[in-house]
């Protein structure tokens, strides 16, 4: 181990768990283990700046649930041969955020799922998982594609014969209409960077691709200037509807599906898009190039035309953190445990608008898990439907993974069970409480030291936004910090108020910030290019990979 600044922190070291061919002997183990879990211990006790929940205490009855081999594969509604699962608990916490989210329950209607009805499941990873899936599923149901049964024998590879086989198959594309089947991704210059690592992986085409290759002097922003590589925001850090509006106009135009990536919950400044007041927005938009209803058309069968009714739009919802917290807040406005006028900070974002299409939302912030993990959820009508017998595990491989975490479900149900709704309404306000707490302290420092420490939170955020202090209290409070690349570069920290997050944590930080020493001078001038290149030409430019300020999920 080494010591920081601070002798009392101890900080692990890779030769501290060094393993030898032999193994270790138990007291060497059992010592590792102890660092770790010391570091873990002190760690914990002043954790401010992510948003993930410490306050959990899961081992007491769920500790024995790590002696089983458990995994949840395949479609979370169809029970598998792999008969250690927790199928029945995942149901469980998926009908929970069904209602949360008002999303029609499932029922059967004429012997078949209701289309309405939700459909979804427990990621294994966070939202990260569940912002892949979803632009999957987007692009594929925007791109014409379906899965066709061919009832006609036909060959395999392995030279048997096969009936019925499912094949995926595309949509024929209109002759009037070459973009068609061609979706343009648009998001925010808030969003997370899991959504560009999604439309890369993907191969999905954002505006900003499609505008600097085909369109280069269109960009109805500014004709004659450079597309932007993102939609731009909003100081709050909530998407610009005025600017998104005359984006997605112009892309419909011109033929193209409209993927739209909304935020409730930047990462950094915890901002809510407006998803309601969007989709009123461009409702009149989709009407006008007929993207509210498209014939898809995948060929014909015995003289018919085999067609399928679809919109020409995706709304998916990254609602990592504020898709478990939010709901609460509407719930304490509505009982007045908070003040009626912060419904005018409240979006809705969930299946109450028609245009939501997808919601992700992560199971180790605002409720706590020990590890990540996430719900994506949709509708049966947008399931990607997958062949439905599959030979080996029995269950449809709906998912994006094969294998799934089947211990998720049981500590995300556990912690479900044992908050009531009420109790979660009152951590909500509780949580809200502590952050004007945060902004009044911090504020209350900055003129004491008559000091701009540029202390912000956008409304009803968990993230408060202050100005960077040095290493030693970066580190002892876990501080999520970013650059800001404005006219006046601006190195900034923020602290997430999470269930365990008290005023006195928010009072030892402060009585830190405190020191003369606390904020060191900053760089006048943003850091420099990576590397010592110029301007490259010559290059089709795809999207922009943003390499800090995006972070975690």
């Amino acid at each position: 181990m080494r010591a920081t600044s601070d002798t009392t922190d101890q900080v692990p070291e890779e030769a501290d768990f060094r393993l030898d061919p032999d193994g270790l002997t138990p007291a060497r183990r059992r010592a590792a283990l102890a660092t770790l879990k010391q570091y873990f211990a002190t760690q914990k006790a002043n954790f401010l700046g992510y948003q993930v929940n410490e306050a959990i205490a899961y081992r007491a009855e769920l500790a024995e649930f790590l002696d089983y081999n458990t995994n949840n594969i395949g479609d979370p509604f169809v029970l598998s041969t792999f008969t250690l699962h927790s199928k029945w608990v995942e149901q469980a916490v998926l009908d929970y955020y069904a209602r949360l989210w008002n999303a029609q329950p499932r029922r059967v209607v004429d012997q078949q799922l209701d289309p309405e009805s939700y459909w979804g499941y427990v990621l294994t990873m966070g939202s990260t998982e569940g912002n892949v899936y979803g632009l999957w599923n987007a692009r594929d149901y925007l791109g014409g594609k379906a899965l066709m049964v061919e009832p006609e024998p036909s060959d395999c590879d392995d030279g048997r014969r096969q009936r019925n086989r499912v094949t995926w198959v595309r949509a024929t594309t209109p002759p009037d209409n070459e973009n068609a089947y061609t979706p343009v991704a648009f998001y925010s210059q808030d969003t997370h960077y899991s959504v560009a690592k999604a439309v890369r992986v993907l191969d999905i085409p954002t505006f900003y691709e499609v505008g600097t290759k085909r369109y280069p002097h269109a960009n109805p922003l500014s004709a004659g200037e450079p597309w932007p590589a993102e939609v731009p925001s909003l100081p709050s850090g909530a998407i610009d509807i005025d600017k998104l509006e005359k984006l997605v106009e112009f892309f419909a135009s011109v033929g193209h599906p409209i993927l739209l990536v909304l935020n409730y919950g930047t990462t950094f400044k915890g901002a809510y898009d407006d998803v309601g007041a969007i989709a009123e927005r461009l409702r009149p938009v989709f009407r006008r190039y007929g993207l509210d209803r498209r014939r898809v058309k995948y060929g014909s069968r015995n003289g018919k035309d085999l067609v399928d009714e679809r919109a020409g739009y995706w709304f998916h919802i990254d609602a990592a953190l504020g898709g478990t917290y939010m709901p609460f807040v509407e719930k304490a406005i509505r009982t007045g445990a908070l003040p009626a006028e912060a419904e005018e900070d409240r979006p809705d974002f969930d299946f109450r608008i028609p245009e939501t299409s997808s919601i992700v939302a992560s199971g180790h912030k605002f409720p706590g898990a020990p590890w990540p993990c996430g719900i994506y959820m949709t509708k049966v009508k947008y399931e990607m439907q997958p062949p439905p017998l599959p030979a080996y595990v029995g269950s449809p491989d709906t998912t994006f993974g094969g294998s799934r975490n089947a211990f998720s479900p049981i500590v995300w149900w556990d912690y479900l069970a044992r908050h009531p709704e009420a109790t979660q309404i009152e951590l909500a306000v509780r949580a809200e409480h502590v952050a004007r707490y945060a902004v009044r302290k911090l504020s209350e420092l900055a003129a004491r030291r008559q000091e701009d420490l540029w202390v912000e939170r956008t409304p009803l955020a968990l993230s408060v936004r202050f100005k960077q202090p040095n290493e030693e209290i970066v580190f002892k409070y876990s501080l999520s910090t970013i650059t800001l690349d404005t006219a006046e570069a601006r190195h900034l920290a923020h602290l997430y108020v999470m269930t365990h997050v008290t005023e006195e944590l928010i009072d030892r930080l402060v009585a830190d910030l405190e020191s003369p020493d606390a904020f060191p001078e900053q760089p006048a001038e943003p850091a420099g290019p990576i590397g010592d290149w110029g301007p490259v030409e010559d290059v089709e430019r795809l999207a922009m990979v943003p390499i800090i300020g995006r972070g975690f999920r």
